[in-house]
């Protein structure tokens, strides 16, 4: 009888590590339920689950860790997946206009203001005359959108 105890211990020993699914089986699951996620590996060994890859970003490397661990047999997840930092802002330079055609543009603004005239030196624009108070800051903005290096008023008010 005590024989009989003991193999039959042993035969469900067995066949408990016989049904404990096999670390490649789990990969094959995981593999199939993240197909969609680009750029993400796993592998598993002994039940454990290494994600590796690059995620685009924390919500993508939490979901692909989410799934791996609804997979049937995975005892734990190890998230090894990269962020990259983020792509650094460029901004252009300011250009600056030549003298001649800087002096053409502004030319052709300031005829439409009587009594102002303008020089342009070193792409320093400067404003002399007399204008209106009404006028001057529309004649201001239209000269430095022309992006001069500076704008000198030197202007009257009437």
């Amino acid at each position: 009888m005590k024989i009989k105890s003991v193999l039959l211990g042993l035969s469900l020993a067995v066949a408990f590590v016989a049904c404990k699914p096999k670390d490649a089986d789990i990969e094959k699951d995981i593999a199939a339920k993240i197909g969609g996620l680009p750029g993400v590996e796993v592998t598993v060994q002994d039940g454990v689950a290494t994600i590796t890859g690059t995620c685009k970003d924390d919500a993508f490397k939490q979901n692909a860790e989410s799934i791996v661990k609804g997979v049937k047999g995975v005892k734990s997840v190890v998230n090894n997946c990269e962020i990259p930092a983020p792509e650094p802002v460029v901004t252009a330079p300011v250009e600056i206009n030549p003298d001649a055609v800087l002096t053409t543009s502004v030319n052709e603004v300031v005829k439409t203001y009587s009594g102002v005239t303008a020089a342009v030196k070193d792409g320093v624009v400067t404003l002399t005359g007399e204008i209106k108070r009404s006028q001057l800051q529309s004649l201001i903005k239209s000269v430095q959108e022309l992006k001069p290096k500076k704008v000198e008023n030197k202007l009257t008010i009437k």
